[in-house]
């Protein structure tokens, strides 16, 4: 995929993380000028000779810092996660992007795409099919700090669209593939500890995107941001376009690392009630210890996930380039290569 217009001087922040990476991977490949700036030091982003910039998004003075001589900012850093204090999701989370947003201004960036999710408008009930008309849940319904934190970003984000700065967001859902160090590793994990369940009978409808087609769609999201642009101070759902019961995704994930599929199950009640008793005992003895269910868990595997991507082909021009079967087969590659 080749940029629009001139190089551009980008910083990506988590550059070095899972979506980051891949991000600015291809920025580089295609000609631009890479920074990323996140905590850690990256050997991969060595490799590809991209600049690096160590800090905090807590610190507005090291975000400033970071945008010295920078056209454009891809902001995927974030807490993700479901365990963990409320006060740290909304530091690093909101806080930190209303510390990207206004550097950005004030270093007279002209474009900020970040990096959302779907969970900003999960409130527990299932999202089957919905776009980008869906509103916010209040507050209080959210059942975690991470969709409350980034729901609360991505409103910040997009209401600081305008001509000297133009916004949009992005929902990659369920992102996964080679390199995943978080939904993979964990679910191979907890295969391999008889400790993975299907919350309900498994046949809730999800989809996922995977992490080169969330990239991707980062890279035309930049490209067409203009204040005047379709996509302007807007949020765009971005998936593979492909639902398929939780278990098929779940066991189609096993299946690539060798592992046989997933045939236990637990009901939905008795997964939010233990979720529910599992917080209060990790708050009072073991708050830093993320329990194994949460009612947010119990929500997010038993409710369907998936939504309708129209706007994003029709403003982006997004159309997942590889499917869900050949992510899987490069997935598989990955894995055999990487476990042997």
């Amino acid at each position: 995929m080749g940029g629009e217009g001139d190089p551009m001087n980008i910083l990506v922040t988590g550059g070095g993380g899972f979506l980051g990476t891949k991000i600015s991977q291809k920025l580089k490949d295609r000609g631009d000028t890479v920074r990323t700036f996140q905590r850690g030091h990256y050997a991969d982003l060595v490799e590809r000779d991209i600049e690096q910039v160590q800090g905090d998004l807590t610190s507005y003075q090291s975000v400033h810092d970071a945008m010295v001589g920078i056209d454009a900012v891809i902001h995927v850093a974030a807490k993700a996660g479901i365990w963990g204090p409320e006060s740290d999701y909304m530091r690093i989370n909101y806080e930190g992007t209303r510390h990207v947003v206004d550097a950005a201004k004030a270093h007279g960036i002209k474009r900020l795409v970040y990096t959302s999710t779907p969970s900003v408008v999960h409130g527990g009930d299932s999202l089957a099919g919905i776009d980008e008309s869906a509103p916010y849940p209040e507050l209080d319904e959210f059942l975690s700090p991470y969709p409350r934190s980034k729901s609360l970003a991505e409103r910040y984000v997009l209401k600081a669209h305008g001509a000297s700065l133009a916004t949009v967001a992005l929902r990659p859902h369920l992102i996964w593939g080679p390199g995943d160090n978080h939904l993979i590793p964990r679910l191979i994990d907890r295969a391999r500890q008889g400790r993975l369940f299907l919350v309900g009978d498994g046949s809730n409808l999800v989809d996922s995107v995977y992490v080169d087609n969330a990239a991707d769609a980062h890279l035309l999201a930049l490209d067409r941001l203009a204040p005047e642009a379709s996509c302007g101070g807007k949020a765009y759902f971005i998936t593979q376009g492909e639902p398929m019961p939780m278990k098929d995704l779940i066991n189609a994930m096993l299946s690539a690392a060798g592992l046989p599929p997933c045939e236990r199950t637990i009901s939905v009640g008795v997964a939010k009630a233990a979720g529910a008793v599992l917080e209060t005992a990790h708050k009072i003895f073991m708050p830093s210890v993320e329990p194994r269910m949460t009612r947010f868990l119990a929500s997010q595997l038993s409710t369907a996930h998936y939504y309708n991507i129209d706007a994003a082909e029709r403003d982006l021009d997004y159309k997942p380039r590889l499917s869900f079967a050949e992510g899987i087969q490069e997935l598989a590659v990955h894995l055999q290569q990487t476990t042997r």
